[in-house]
C-alpha cells in the first residue's frame, strides 16, 4: 500500500513544484523506494493536445498514447518512470467521467454535486495503483486559493482522512520575497499561503520555500511557528544553475529526511545519489561547447520545445560539452535567404509543430543543412520539411508540399509528398481517421515499433535494428515517392514493421542529416541521453573543432 506526499503550491507563487515533486521522486528512488508521480490538473483542458503551445507549453505524450501536461516529462527525466494514461488528470476529465456515469443511471436518479460526486471521482484516480510503489506523489496543479481548484484540495483533504493515520502527508511550496531596499526576506507571504490552505483544512506537514537569498535560522523559526510545522520540515528551494542540480541541492537542505521523518520511517536506508554527482559533474566539468539553432514557430516561449532543449542538454553531458541553444523563428527567413541566420552554428535542428506557418523557413533551414554539410535532427514535421526540401530541390519535384497545408488553406497547391495518415496499425488492431475528425486526441499517439535497415547511420547510433519510439502526429510521408527520392541519395532507413509508414530518413553523402517521424526527446534523461540526442551532439561537436 502506498504512501501519499500531496504537494501544493502558494498564493504567491507555485513556481517549481513540478520540479520539486521530480526531485524528491528521484531522492526517494535513491534511497531504494519505488515511486510513481502524478499531475492533479484543477483547471478545464481536457485534452491539451487541442491546445496552442503558446497556451500550455510543451505537449508530453505517454507511451500508452495520452497528451499530457509537461510536469509529466520532468517526472520521466528525473525518475525514469515510464509516464501513464492514468498518471494526470485535468478538472474537465473529470466532469466529463461524471457525467458519463450520470447517464449511465450509476447515479440512480441522485442530484449530481461537486461534494461527493466530483471528489469521489477524483479519489478514485488518485487511488489507481496504490498498491504498485511505495510512494505515490501527487501534484496539484495552480495554486491554493485558484477557484478551479478548491474541488482539488477538497478530494485530497478527504482523501487523507480515508486512509490511515500516517499514510498521508501534505507538502506546500512557496515564496519567499526578498526586498532588496531592507535587505530583508518576507515572511508573510508564506504565512497567508499556509493560512489558506488551513481554511479548506489541510495542514502542510513540509513547507519548500524559495528563495533567492539564504534563510537566517530567525525566520526559519518564524516559518514553522506561525506554520505550526516543526522548524526541520522548513525547506529552502535555492535557484540553481541547472535543474539537475535539484536532487543534490534538496538533499543537502534535507528535503527528503523531511519526508521519511513526516511518515515515521526509521531507520531509513542510505542513499546512493552516485548517479546525481555524476550528472552535477558532466554539468559543470565540460570539455568545450557546441551551438545549436532551433528553428521553429514557438520560439517566444521556450517551453514549447521543453523536452527538446533538456534532451539537447542530456546530449551535451553525454559528450562533456555545454549546449549553447539558440531559439531561431522559421519566420524570420521564409522568404529571404536562411544562410545569414544560420551560419556559425555547429547543428541545425528543426522540431514538430502543426499549420503551414514558417515552413518555407523550416525547409531552408534544411537546405542550408544538407548543402553546407551541417548535422541536421528533424523531428516529425522537421523530417517532413527535410522531404520536401529534398524532393524539390534535389528530386526535381518542384510543387511537393504537404497535404496539411493543402487542408489549412482550402485549396490545392501542392504535390502531396507528405499526405493525411487514414489508417494505421496500433496492436492487432486497424486504426482508421479522416481529414475532418476531432482533432484532440486523433492523432497517431504513443509508442510504436520501427524496424531500421542493417548497416545504416541510425542503426549505427542505436545499435539495434528494431526500436520503439513515441509518436504525435497525423501526416505521414507519402511512400509513393520513396524510389524516386532514394535514388537522389536519400535514404528511407526507418520503417514501420508492415513497412507502409515512414520512420526515419538521413542522407547517405551528408556526414550527418538524419529525419524522425517520432519523437526522440520525450525518452531522453540527464543519466541515460537518448542515442539520437548524443550522437548528434557528439556530430555538432566534431563539426565545431573542423578548421
Amino acid at each position: 500500500m502506498a504512501r501519499y506526499i500531496f504537494i501544493t503550491g502558494g498564493v504567491v507563487s507555485s513556481l517549481g513544484k513540478g520540479l520539486a515533486s521530480a526531485a524528491l521522486g528521484a531522492l526517494l528512488q535513491a534511497r531504494g523506494f519505488t515511486v510513481r508521480l502524478r499531475k492533479l490538473d484543477p483547471y478545464l483542458n481536457v485534452d491539451p493536445g487541442t491546445m496552442s503551445p503558446f497556451e500550455h507549453g510543451e505537449v508530453f505524450v505517454t507511451d500508452d498514447g495520452a497528451e499530457t501536461d509537461l510536469d509529466l516529462g520532468h517526472y520521466e527525466r528525473f525518475t525514469g518512470v515510464p509516464a501513464r494514461m492514468t498518471d494526470s488528470v485535468s478538472s474537465g476529465r473529470i466532469y466529463s467521467n461524471v457525467l458519463e456515469k450520470e447517464r449511465r443511471g450509476d447515479y440512480l436518479g441522485k442530484t449530481i454535486q461537486v461534494v461527493p460526486h466530483v471528489t469521489n471521482e477524483i479519489k478514485d484516480f488518485i487511488d489507481i495503483g496504490d498498491d504498485e510503489v511505495d510512494f505515490m506523489l501527487c501534484e496539484i496543479g495552480g495554486t491554493v486559493g485558484d477557484i478551479e481548484g478548491l474541488p482539488f484540495f477538497e478530494a485530497i483533504r478527504q482523501f487523507s482522512h480515508d486512509k490511515p493515520r500516517g499514510q498521508c502527508i501534505f507538502m506546500h511550496l512557496t515564496l519567499l520575497p526578498y526586498l532588496a531596499a531592507s535587505g530583508e526576506l518576507k515572511t508573510k507571504p508564506t504565512q497567508h499561503s499556509v493560512k489558506e490552505l488551513q481554511s479548506i483544512g489541510i495542514a502542510p506537514d513540509i513547507l519548500v520555500c524559495r528563495s533567492e537569498q539564504p534563510i537566517p535560522e530567525k525566520e526559519r523559526e518564524k516559518i514553522a511557528l506561525f506554520c505550526n510545522v516543526r522548524k526541520e520540515a522548513v525547506v529552502a528551494a535555492y535557484d540553481l544553475k541547472s535543474i539537475y542540480e535539484a536532487p543534490l541541492a534538496y538533499h543537502r537542505e534535507g528535503l527528503d529526511q523531511a519526508v521519511l521523518d513526516a511518515f515515521g520511517i526509521s531507520p531509513a536506508p542510505r542513499p546512493d545519489l552516485t548517479v546525481w554527482e555524476d550528472v552535477a559533474d558532466r554539468i559543470h566539468n565540460t570539455d568545450g561547447e557546441v551551438n545549436v539553432a532551433i528553428v521553429g514557430k514557438y520560439t517566444q516561449l521556450e517551453d514549447a520545445y521543453k523536452s527538446i532543449k533538456e534532451a539537447l542538454t542530456h546530449g551535451g553531458m553525454a559528450n562533456r560539452v555545454k549546449v549553447n541553444v539558440s531559439w531561431v523563428d522559421a519566420e524570420v527567413f521564409d522568404k529571404d535567404d536562411a544562410a545569414p541566420h544560420l551560419e556559425g552554428f555547429d547543428a541545425i535542428l528543426v522540431p514538430g509543430g502543426f499549420g503551414e506557418r514558417g515552413t518555407e523557413g523550416k525547409i531552408k533551414a534544411a537546405q542550408f543543412a544538407r548543402e553546407r554539410k551541417v548535422p541536421y535532427l528533424g523531428i516529425c514535421l522537421g523530417m517532413q520539411m527535410a522531404v520536401i526540401e529534398a524532393a524539390r530541390n534535389v528530386a526535381g519535384i518542384k510543387a511537393a508540399g504537404s497535404e496539411e497545408f493543402d487542408h489549412e488553406a482550402g485549396k490545392k497547391r501542392f504535390e502531396p509528398v507528405v499526405y493525411h495518415l487514414k489508417e494505421w496499425v496500433q496492436g492487432n488492431a486497424k486504426v482508421t481517421r479522416k481529414a475532418d475528425d476531432d482533432k484532440g486526441g486523433t492523432m497517431r499517439l504513443g509508442a510504436y515499433d520501427a524496424v531500421l535497415t542493417a548497416g545504416s547511420k541510425v542503426a549505427e547510433v542505436y545499435g539495434s535494428t528494431a526500436i520503439e519510439e513515441r509518436h504525435r502526429h497525423r501526416y505521414e510521408v507519402d511512400t509513393t515517392y520513396r524510389e524516386k527520392l532514394e535514388g537522389c541519395g536519400l535514404n528511407f532507413s526507418g520503417m514501420s514493421p508492415d513497412g507502409r509508414l515512414p520512420e526515419i530518413v538521413e542522407w547517405q553523402d551528408h556526414p550527418w542529416f538524419i529525419g524522425v517521424q517520432f519523437h526522440p526527446e520525450l525518452k531522453s534523461k540527464p543519466f541515460d541521453p537518448h542515442p539520437l540526442f548524443r550522437d548528434f551532439i557528439r556530430a555538432a561537436k566534431e563539426n565545431s573543432r573542423l578548421v
